[in-house]
Order: C-alpha cells, then sequence, then structure tokens
C-alpha cells in the first residue's frame, strides 16, 4: 500500500464519503487512489480550486463533518486559499489535502513550491506536511479530529509526491476518535445565571457553534425559561425561525432604527456561539461597557479577547443545559412584555407589504415569491453582495440549513456552495442566490452541477454593477463618484443553457414567481436571471443613488 492509498483508507475509515478536487501532477498517486475507492467515496471535479474549496466548506456547515478538497500545489493551493479563509472566519471544519514537491527538493523554490507552514499558518488551526509514506494516515487522522475539536477550522495537509508514491508498509489505519466534549465550569455556570436572574432586558447573541452542535433544543428550552431576546449572527438566520417569539432580527454591519432603539435597552448579552466576529457587532463597538457579558464559546482566546463578566470555554449544548438546570421559576412578565414588543417590531419591519423599487423588478416581492414556493427545510445559499440584504430582510428562515451563506463575505461562494449543498443534503431543495459580479466569478461550476446531475437552482441578481461597493462610495464621496464598479453582464441564462442547464430570464417583478416555479420543477440544474435596477442596492434604506 502506497502513501495515497494510506490517506484514501483514512478517509473511508473516518466515513468520508464525499470530496472535491482539482487534480494536478503531485496528487497522482492520491487520485488513482480515490479511483479504486469510488464506490466508498464520491469525488467532484470543479473547474476551479475556489469552487472546490468554497464547495467543501458549505457541505461542512450542513454536515458537520470535516469537507474535503484535494488541489495540487502552488497556483492550486492558492486558488484554494478563499475557501480556508471563509471556514477560519465561519468556523467550519474542513481539511485541505495539498500535491507537495518531492522531499528532496523541498526549500529549493522548486517548480511550484510554497511553504504551506507560512503561506496557511494564520488562517487555519493547523498545517502538516508527510515527510515519508508511513506518516501520511496518522496525519490525515490527526487532521480531521482537529479540525472539528473544540471551534472547527480549516487544516492543511501537504502531500509530497514520494510521501504519496512510496510504499507506507504496511500502515496502520487510524481509528476516528469522538470530538471530546468541552464542559462548562460550574461556578461560572452558577454567576451566570444569577446575571440572567437579576436582568431587565437580556438578549442573546447566538452563532455557528449552536448549529454545528445542533443544540438548538437547548437554545429554546433556554429561551423559554429566561424570556431572553434573541439575534442572529450576520448569516446564521434560521438559528431560530423566524416567527419565534424571541427573534429580535439578525445583526450585520449595521444596526438598523428599530435595533437600535432596543439595543439601548439592554443590560445583559448572552454571545452563544458566536466568536463575536466583526460583521456581527460592526467593527467590534456594539457591546457596551455598561452591559455585562456572558461569553459562551470553545476556544479560549475568543472567550477572552472579548472581557466577559463571565466567560465559559464550553460546547454550547452542555452549557446551555447546566444554565437552564439552575432557572426555578418563570421569567418576569416585563421581561417578556418587552420581548414581545420587540419581536412585533422585528416583524413589522421584515413584512414586504409596501416595499417599493425604482425598477420593474421588486426585490422584495421576488424574495417572498420565492418563501412561499419553498418549502421550510429548503436550503438557500446566499453569495455575498448587497443582493443577499433582501433575503435578511424579507425571507422566512424556519430551520438552521435554511441559510448557507459566508459570513467572512467572500464573493463567489453562491454556485460552488450550492454543490456542497446539495450533497450534504441530497433530498432538499438547494437554491443559489447571487449577484452578477459573484456569479462571473464562479459561475461557471453550473457545469459541474451538470456534470454531476446536481438539481441546484440559481438566482442571479444582475443589476450590473459591484453594488455593495457603489453604494458604499455613493454614500462616503457623493452620487458622481461611481468608478470601477460598472459591469457588462452578459445574457446569464443563454450561459446556462449553453452550459446544459435550464434558464429563464425575469425583467419585471409579475414573471418571477412562473420562471421560479419552472426552475424548480425542472429536473437538473436550472437559473433564473433576474434583471434589476442599480438604484435598488439594498433592502436596508441604504440609498446608494436616487
Amino acid at each position: 500500500m502506497n502513501g495515497g492509498e494510506a490517506l484514501v483508507e483514512t478517509l473511508v475509515r473516518h466515513g468520508v464519503d464525499t470530496a472535491f478536487a482539482v487534480p494536478g501532477e503531485s496528487s497522482l498517486a492520491v487520485i488513482e487512489a480515490l479511483r479504486a475507492r469510488q464506490d466508498r467515496i464520491r469525488l467532484v471535479v470543479t473547474r476551479h480550486e475556489s469552487g472546490a474549496s468554497f464547495a467543501a466548506d458549505a457541505y461542512a456547515r450542513l454536515t458537520h463533518r470535516p469537507g474535503i478538497a484535494f488541489v495540487t500545489r502552488g497556483p492550486g493551493a492558492t486558488n484554494a486559499a478563499i475557501g480556508i479563509h471563509t471556514a477560519r472566519q465561519d468556523s467550519n471544519p474542513l481539511v485541505l489535502f495539498i500535491g507537495q514537491v518531492p522531499t528532496n527538493e523541498l526549500g529549493r523554490e522548486a517548480f511550484q513550491e510554497i511553504d504551506y507552514h507560512q503561506m496557511f499558518g494564520a488562517m487555519t488551526k493547523g498545517v502538516f506536511q508527510a515527510l515519508s509514506p508511513s506518516e501520511v494516515a496518522p496525519l490525515t487522522g490527526r487532521a480531521l479530529a482537529l479540525a472539528v475539536d473544540g471551534r472547527p477550522g480549516p487544516v492543511v495537509v501537504a502531500l509530497p509526491e514520494d510521501a504519496t508514491e512510496g510504499d507506507a508498509a504496511p500502515p496502520a489505519i487510524p481509528a476516528p476518535t469522538p470530538r471530546p466534549s468541552h464542559e462548562p465550569d460550574g461556578e461560572a455556570i452558577a454567576k451566570a445565571a444569577a446575571l440572567i436572574e437579576q436582568a431587565r432586558h437580556p438578549v442573546m447573541i447566538v452563532g455557528e457553534m449552536i448549529n454545528f452542535e445542533e443544540a438548538h433544543g437547548a437554545l429554546n428550552d433556554f429561551l423559554e425559561a429566561t424570556g431572553a431576546g434573541l439575534v442572529s449572527t450576520f448569516r446564521r438566520q434560521g438559528i431560530v425561525a423566524t416567527r419565534h417569539p424571541a427573534y429580535l432580527g439578525h445583526f450585520g454591519l449595521a444596526l438598523l432604527p428599530y435595533q437600535k432603539e432596543f439595543w439601548a435597552e439592554v443590560d445583559l448579552v448572552v454571545a452563544a456561539g458566536s466568536r463575536l466576529d466583526g460583521a456581527t457587532t460592526m467593527d467590534f463597538t456594539l457591546i457596551r461597557r455598561d452591559q455585562a457579558l456572558i461569553h459562551i464559546f470553545p476556544e479560549r482566546a475568543v472567550v477572552a479577547v472579548n472581557y466577559p463578566e463571565v466567560g465559559l470555554d464550553a460546547d454550547l449544548g452542555p452549557a446551555l443545559a447546566a444554565l437552564n438546570a439552575a432557572f426555578k421559576s418563570p421569567p418576569p412578565a416585563a421581561r417578556l412584555a418587552w420581548r414581545d414588543k420587540q419581536h412585533e417590531r422585528y416583524t413589522a419591519w421584515a413584512a414586504p407589504d409596501g416595499a417599493k423599487a425604482h425598477g420593474a423588478v421588486n426585490l422584495a416581492a421576488v424574495t417572498r415569491a420565492m418563501g412561499e414556493a419553498l418549502p421550510a427545510d429548503a436550503t438557500l445559499v446566499n453569495d455575498a453582495g448587497n443582493f443577499a440584504s433582501w433575503l435578511h430582510r424579507y425571507y422566512p428562515f424556519a430551520d438552521w440549513r435554511a441559510q448557507v451563506g459566508p459570513a467572512v463575505g467572500a464573493m463567489g461562494y453562491g454556485i460552488p456552495g450550492a454543490l456542497g449543498a446539495q450533497l450534504a443534503r441530497p433530498d432538499k431543495i438547494v437554491v443559489a442566490v447571487t449577484g452578477d459580479g459573484g456569479f462571473l466569478m464562479t459561475g461557471h461550476e453550473m457545469v459541474t452541477a451538470v456534470e454531476q446531475n446536481l438539481p441546484i437552482t440559481a438566482v442571479v441578481c444582475d443589476n450590473g454593477a459591484y453594488g455593495t461597493i457603489a453604494m458604499h462610495q455613493v454614500r462616503r464621496y457623493g452620487a458622481d463618484s461611481r468608478y470601477a464598479v460598472d459591469l457588462k453582464s452578459p445574457d446569464f441564462a443563454a450561459a446556462a443553457r449553453a452550459w446544459g442547464a435550464a434558464a429563464w430570464s425575469v425583467t419585471e417583478t409579475a414573471a418571477f414567481a412562473p420562471a421560479f416555479a419552472a426552475a424548480l420543477s425542472h429536473d437538473g440544474p436550472s437559473l433564473v436571471h433576474v434583471k434589476i435596477d442599480r438604484r435598488d442596492m439594498s433592502a436596508f434604506d441604504l440609498k446608494a443613488e436616487e
């Protein structure tokens, strides 16, 4: 058995059944081993390494198992780096295997050589490099375990050619190990419970670790026991259904008017499963000194940097269960009444009725049509861009798997993310919603969907611009400042048909619902090209131009 075969056997033993790749010369032995085990591992070949790493990230986000990607050395690794950065900031487990020059060429700037420890060290939980065939299997096992331990994240494994092609003689294939449980400290639980009982208007900021652990039952019990309000972190909507009485919207990039008002009254913040990232906290300015902070997150460094009143370096399920056991009385009526009032304000803000548009396509109505057409357990994969604000405001997220979007804001995520989501949830509807800018980066992965017969539906919101940047230019420098943001969009529907997908074009609101219904009913990949007015930049009333 050579090193490549040892790697694949380790993946099989650890239950890996799906991987994404762009093959290269430095990983021929691994590709051959995957060919021999295609009965156990489905290998999806994307058209670009960013597609492989984005798809692996989305797959990991929904399965809570390491997403697996294989790329070649040098240019392949640099192309895949965007998915590694996304997995890091979004806390998703991913293992990237990279071909490497032979060990006797290391350190000489050989053809396409990169020092992956330097390149990926700050972006990952760990970087391993096998220096012999016998090291490949144990390093693979370590990488899979590290990716899910504590705060999940990406791990890189570099594989020199001779390490995968040489004799592993015979390797001991490591067995999978359960993810260690991170239990809460009892004294910290007692202190946190006391703070919650004393608070007038406690609000939770709930993030990715709730989803990773599937701790939604404990979360709902906490909301019932405490009467706290809940805000989801940036692009983590669906952690509780938007109709849940505790739901007060989601935080991302800027507070909305009603959120500014209720946030001024919040005296206790319970950050549960969120690292309190910059997008969620308005560049770390959200939490005031007069607000007590309880922070629960399974990474000590993340908790420490936020200086909480009570810090719990713990998993969310055990921590919330311990807190729930501490509450013996129902929440105060005044607290519940305040929460109900804020939820009503959120509901009014999220109602699409009366939303106006400059152009012939009203994205509020389009979003409502998607919400009416899709079942509650469908998955929306939204790319980065201002178009996503219409989803954030108006889509009725009802399930924690309903939204898959890069909190890191990486453009080009939509279509390859939908590939990973569809493979993670093969019996569910997956819709990618993307702008024209993001689609022009990775939309060619629709070819991969056609080849793999993955029935994703893409909705391309085309305003002929890098809309988010245009909005910021106009807000900062005035209406005449637009520069380097206008795009010449092709006929996306024609392009999709050329790739083998079914496609429809929409130029007015009334045409969207029937086109979307036809796309969903198509047996295979489909695309709806929605042409929108570039003045309709955002659903958050941030005017780019009039």
